[in-house]
């Protein structure tokens, strides 16, 4: 962005948004189609670029839709909701290796708390849950690569 002097940059297809800007420090600010902007945190294995410019000022970061599934009738328990990956990436559990996990199991979650990072091209894109509820069970650990569609969560709605 800043070779061309971009301040800003938008694609929208099929219902879904993506709007890119310059932030006040020259870093991109990222927002999907919720239309609303959150911040990049780093992960453990970023670029030294943005290490460096982690620390002094904020960054900023996409927010990405959470899938759900219901259960097939007789396979699962009633009540119980898979969250699963809406891309291929890296899993985090927190914003920073010396951060707490967004959530741990026993964790009550309502609709749009951020439940973990999934890590895609450099870009942290913060995943959030679309029901409420308790969190029963993390199914991927910390770190591990995912692919779309795979269950990361199971939440007891309620």
């Amino acid at each position: 962005m800043k070779r061309s002097e971009l301040s800003e940059f938008a694609v929208e297809e099929e219902g879904f948004k993506l709007k890119i800007r310059r932030g006040f420090n020259g870093l991109p600010v990222v927002s999907s189609g919720r239309g609303s902007s959150h911040p990049f945190v780093p992960g453990p294995e970023t670029t030294p670029p943005f290490a460096a410019a982690a620390a002094p000022a904020p960054a900023q970061a996409a927010a990405a839709p959470v899938q759900t599934v219901t259960p097939a009738a007789g396979q699962d328990e009633a009540g119980v909701i898979y969250v699963k990956s809406p891309m291929v990436g890296t899993f985090y559990r927190s914003a920073s290796p010396e951060s707490k996990p967004f959530v741990e199991p026993g964790t009550k979650v309502a609709e749009s708390t951020v439940v973990c990072i999934i890590e895609a091209m450099k870009i942290m894109n913060e995943i959030q849950s679309e029901v409420s509820g308790t969190v029963l069970e993390m199914l991927v650990e910390n770190g591990q690569p995912v692919e779309y569609g795979q269950r990361l969560f199971k939440i007891k709605q309620g």
